[in-house]
């Protein structure tokens, strides 16, 4: 039997990375994978190419600022599987950077209404499907919650998700009587668009080939290579499978061991 075989996961933010391999791996794991972004052609898009035959998908553009639009996405997952037994949260606003000093705290809202609140409206139109028969959600945090990047600063969005962490004790306990687990994924580090991106860009500043900037982030880890957005999806995965269903109320680094807690 697959890890998923015929489990119902909604994923949230999917686009062309980590959302998209979460998707995939759900598929992969013979699960059904409800895909949620903004951009309704980015969502057909990963469908296509995850489940040509559009057996094991379904796909609805969602915001997650607005809870009428999470409803309908919960919705189109109970309608379309007749189920949820894991919602994985991906979604999240991680393009602001910046510290304190130059603050722009209306700025700071959006990002905490989108990465914290946008998060909770999501599980709580999930929550009257899980509560049928249990089942997981999983938070896909970030390592800069818990210990400060030095190449970038990204206050708003480590603060947005060390305050969802927080959250998800909370969680973990009032969900729990219903068979309910809550768990975080904290990525650190991870070979993907994102992180392509920031090499390119970072050698192009500099003047210097990608490979020596590569170079300076998995000196810093104990494992001679960056985790991939796969290997994080793989881990989100996990936690949504009974295979984990022991497991609430916990953070998983997967970050090649750049820090250890």
């Amino acid at each position: 039997m697959s890890l998923l075989d015929g489990r119902t996961v909604v994923v949230s933010g999917v686009g062309a990375g980590l959302g998209h391999q979460v998707a995939a791996a759900v598929v992969r794991d013979g699960g059904n994978a409800v895909l949620g972004a903004r951009t309704e052609a980015n969502l057909a898009k990963a469908a296509a190419e995850l489940d040509p035959d559009g057996t094991h998908t379904a796909f609805r553009a969602t915001d997650i600022t607005d809870e009428g639009q999470c409803e309908a996405l919960a919705a189109l997952a109970a309608e379309r599987f007749g189920r949820i037994d894991a919602v994985v949260h991906v979604a999240a606003w991680d393009s602001y950077f910046g510290g304190l000093e130059d603050a722009d705290f209306t700025t700071w809202q959006s990002v905490i209404d989108v990465n914290l609140l946008g998060t909770l409206r999501m599980t709580r139109a999930c929550l009257p499907a899980l509560k049928e028969r249990g089942g997981s959600v999983v938070v896909i945090g970030t390592q800069s919650s818990v210990a400060a990047p030095s190449q970038v600063r990204q206050a708003a969005y480590a603060a947005s998700k060390g305050a969802l962490t927080s959250a998800m004790y909370s969680l973990a306990r009032e969900l729990g009587p219903h068979r309910i687990r809550v768990n975080t994924v904290l990525p650190g580090w991870m070979w993907g668009p994102p992180v392509e991106a920031y090499v390119q860009f970072t050698a192009h500043t500099e003047q210097v080939p990608e490979a020596d900037v590569l170079k300076r982030l998995t000196e810093r880890m104990a494992l001679p290579e960056l985790a991939t957005d796969g290997d994080v999806a793989d881990a989100a995965v996990f936690l949504a499978s009974d295979r984990a269903r022991a497991i609430t109320g916990q953070s998983l680094l997967v970050n090649a061991g750049e820090i250890m807690r």
